[in-house]
């Protein structure tokens, strides 16, 4: 009898997949044959980790979920699991509504799943990762959940209050997977600016960057999710120190309106947002700042979003993604407030958002003409092989595509940008 077979389906966030891959590591150790997220399901176990933050997200996942559950119907797979995000929310409702998985998991209690696939399976400690990004780069979880109290947001209710990792802990995790041959790492948390604060009495997010920055072997190192309030503005300076600190921010500032910042209890106005991207540009020049926004939050008038509209165009930022607002049961908002903002209001907002930033996009790439930039490849595909700067993040952010016979993937080069699209580059290799 040959190896028995582990498929593992992440939905949702690179969070979500980080707790993916140290699950695929445990059946690795414990003598399992695993995929993850394959083209065509061939495991006789499936575990799928879904996403619960909004209902396009939460839609998915239990599209998959029903889709498996009609698979083991079929007899094409002996045992379906569920856990994540989702499950942790929603397990009753899931229970009753599919009640052909075999366990439904939380976000935390996953490794209870080890011993009940088969009670001789045994949670090794320190088993690492399973990489399934390309192997030159992973995504470093250095926190779980959220302290924070945004009025629409469900992710507390489902991961509970900030727990940071100890820096030692992270710090060997990078060490481990440098040998492996990682050289970048996406510095993730749902609140890096926290970072600290309940293990050690004070934010330690520009502590642990230096840390991680000196560590041989480490190329470069980029950072999602900040916080604008009570930033810390530390994390520039070591920005600054190490050139292996991309000169790269992600932070989510959802609106500009006071209006609609009080209600979404972001503890922040207008001129403190003006006045941070002002610091966060003058401390650290040449700086590209990622950043979301929200359309139809309830009350958002069209003063609002005009607002909104001016500070994209006053900011003229590198990467901007928009949501229109999906109002998140139990949340403050949606207990407190009217979801007044017509859908096709919210949509027709978002679009306009996405527009204004096209214009911008182009105008940025535009002035990359004739310039030189480090660029990592990734991946080939057709003529050209596909690379990012340190100003971009995977499947996020743009990327440069690079005419070329014969370039590793994983390894850097020196690129001269001859050519741009609304989001991508185009470059010829400097001998």
């Amino acid at each position: 009898m040959g190896k028995r077979k582990v498929d593992i389906v992440t939905m949702g966030c690179s969070k979500n997949l980080v707790d993916s891959e140290q699950l695929l590591a445990q059946f690795h150790r414990n003598g399992y044959e695993i995929q993850h997220d394959p083209a065509e399901i061939s495991g006789d176990i499936v575990i799928v980790n879904t996403c619960g933050f909004i209902g396009d997200a939460k839609a998915e996942s239990v599209d998959m979920i029903l889709e498996l559950a009609e698979a083991k119907k079929r007899g094409e797979i002996s045992q379906l699991y569920v856990m994540g995000c989702l499950s942790e929310r929603y397990k009753e409702e899931l229970q009753t509504e599919i009640p052909n998985v075999d366990k439904y998991y939380g976000k935390f209690d996953w490794p209870q799943l080890l011993k009940d696939v088969n009670q001789n399976n045994k949670y090794h400690t320190g088993a690492g990762r399973y990489i399934t990004t390309p192997n030159h780069f992973a995504y470093l979880k250095i926190s779980e959940g959220c302290n924070r109290t945004c009025s629409y947001c469900a992710i507390p209710l489902i991961t509970g209050k900030h727990i940071s990792r100890p820096i030692e802990a992270i710090v060997d995790e990078v060490k481990g997977l440098v040998q492996q041959g990682v050289k970048e790492f996406q510095v993730i948390a749902q609140d890096l600016t926290f970072y600290g604060y309940d293990l050690y009495k004070e934010s330690r997010l520009a502590d642990l960057i230096d840390k991680l920055a000196c560590i041989p072997g480490v190329e470069w190192l980029r950072l999602h999710y900040a916080y604008p309030t009570n930033f810390p503005f530390q994390i520039l300076d070591v920005m600054k120190r190490h050139d292996n600190v991309c000169n790269y921010l992600d932070i989510a500032l959802q609106h500009v309106s006071d209006n609609v910042l009080q209600g979404m209890k972001r503890n922040v106005s207008k001129q403190q947002t003006y006045d941070l991207i002002t610091k966060i540009r003058e401390m650290v020049p040449g700086i590209h700042i990622r950043t979301t926004f929200m359309t139809g939050f309830p009350g958002e008038t069209d003063k609002d979003f005009e607002d909104l509209l001016a500070f994209v165009k006053w900011a003229n930022f590198d990467r901007l993604g928009v949501f229109p607002y999906s109002e998140e049961e139990d949340t403050w908002s949606a207990n407190n407030l009217k979801d007044d903002v017509p859908k096709e209001v919210k949509e027709e907002r978002a679009e306009r958002l996405m527009l204004l930033q096209e214009g911008i996009s182009e105008e940025l790439n535009a002035k990359k003409i004739g310039q030189r930039l480090k660029v990592i490849i990734d991946r080939k595909e057709g003529d050209h092989f596909v690379g990012r700067t340190e100003f971009d993040s995977p499947e996020v952010d743009p990327e440069v595509y690079i005419e070329a016979t014969d370039l590793l993937i994983g390894n850097f080069y020196t690129v001269e940008i001859t050519d741009y699209e609304i989001y991508d580059l185009f470059g010829k290799l400097v001998q």
